[in-house]
């Protein structure tokens, strides 16, 4: 449904994305995931016809972005992370109108902005001003548009951010049980919510994708890293976390021993003489009680022993640390630190105000009397 290769663009002095390259099956929703500045909204700037690439080609559902810009943007649904509103218009009027621009026959128009007010949980605002809505409702205005003409592809860009917790569960929930009929982009900087909608997550860092990780049921399955092609799957193995009081120069030798066991990893030393190991034994291997009695024969001490589950934080910090530039290695830190500060924005170009995106949460009572005043 999406296929996107060697895609870049420079400006002047400054390349915000670099041969990115990844591909989106139809019915998958995919999360887009990376530090500010990595170029997130640039690539989807260029995926939605709001801006040319410099270099690459991009398809969405079937189309070049280039050569059929008005069939891609049929195709799409797009949520920006700053939603352009009409806000002297009602909430039924605004949809009404957009889905006239969209295309929407005459004969289903009414049906499509029903549907879309009540996926969004806007039935009670349909007769009320936009401009006298809180943030976290205009963000439901605008996910409501993106899908009024209920296109293949939903690209939604931070689709939650000024919701309160309660609704960002609803439309956490909307956009996940969108998958299957719609094929799904979201870009997020809430790595729990990701885990709980995605199947997959794209990860760029820096301009580059840094790899991608495969979720099952929520939890990390399959790591790819991009800079080295290097496949970790999770599934094919278990981890256990140990505590042990014992010198780890003869601990770790002992437990490798064991035949289920692939690996020990020495972790850090929490006390003077007791050191943390994330033991990585074969799938499905039992080897507690195997690990405990070889530990406790030595006359060492087992402080603790429980299973690890590697989170998509520790897989999505994993894939950065492993895509920063060779040159930057531990003796010259500072030096990055202070690039990064100067380092211009893939936002800046088009929109250099950033001030909206330090607000994550809003009451929405006191928006509203705010607004009425």
């Amino acid at each position: 449904m999406i296929q996107v290769e060697n895609l870049t663009k420079r400006y002047s002095g400054f390349t915000a994305i670099e041969n990115v390259t990844f591909k989106v099956d139809e019915g998958e929703v995919i999360g887009f995931l990376g530090p500010n500045g990595a170029g997130k909204t640039t690539t989807m700037r260029i995926l939605t016809c709001f801006m040319p690439a410099t270099d690459g080609t991009a398809k969405v559902a079937g189309y070049d972005v280039n050569r059929d810009p008005l069939k891609v943007r049929r195709s799409i649904g797009y949520l920006p992370e700053n939603v352009p509103l009409y806000t002297e218009m009602s909430v039924e009027g605004y949809l009404d109108f957009m889905a006239k621009i969209k295309g929407v026959p005459r004969s289903i128009r009414h049906e499509r902005v029903n549907y879309a007010i009540e996926a969004c949980g806007l039935d009670i605002f349909r007769n009320r001003l936009i401009g006298k809505l809180s943030k976290g409702y205009r963000q439901r205005v605008g996910l409501a548009q993106s899908l009024v003409h209920d296109p293949k592809v939903l690209i939604l860009d931070e689709p939650t951010i000024g919701l309160d917790p309660r609704q960002i569960i609803e439309i956490r929930n909307l956009i996940k049980g969108l998958g299957g009929e719609h094929t799904v982009i979201l870009s997020t900087h809430i790595l729990p919510e990701a885990s709980m909608v995605c199947s997959r997550i794209i990860v760029i860092n820096e301009g580059k994708i840094a790899g991608t990780v495969k979720l099952n049921d929520g939890k990390v399955a399959i790591i790819e890293y991009g800079s080295t092609g290097k496949i970790t799957n999770l599934e094919e193995s278990g981890n256990i976390y140990i505590k042990v009081r014992g010198p780890s120069d003869k601990l770790i030798p002992r437990l490798k021993l064991i035949p289920q066991i692939v690996d020990v990893v020495l972790g850090q030393q929490e006390e003077e003489d007791a050191n943390t190991y994330v033991v990585i034994h074969e799938a499905g291997a039992d080897i507690r009680s195997e690990l405990t009695s070889t530990i406790v024969y030595s006359n060492w001490g087992l402080l603790e022993m429980r299973p690890v589950e590697m989170t998509l934080e520790d897989a999505f910090l994993e894939l950065i640390r492993e895509n920063v530039p060779k040159e930057y290695d531990h003796e010259s830190e500072e030096e990055p630190e202070l690039e990064i500060e100067q380092e211009i924005s893939d936002e800046e170009p088009l929109n250099g105000d950033s001030s909206d995106e330090q607000e994550i949460i809003e009451d929405d009572e006191t928006d509203e009397i705010k607004e009425d005043s």
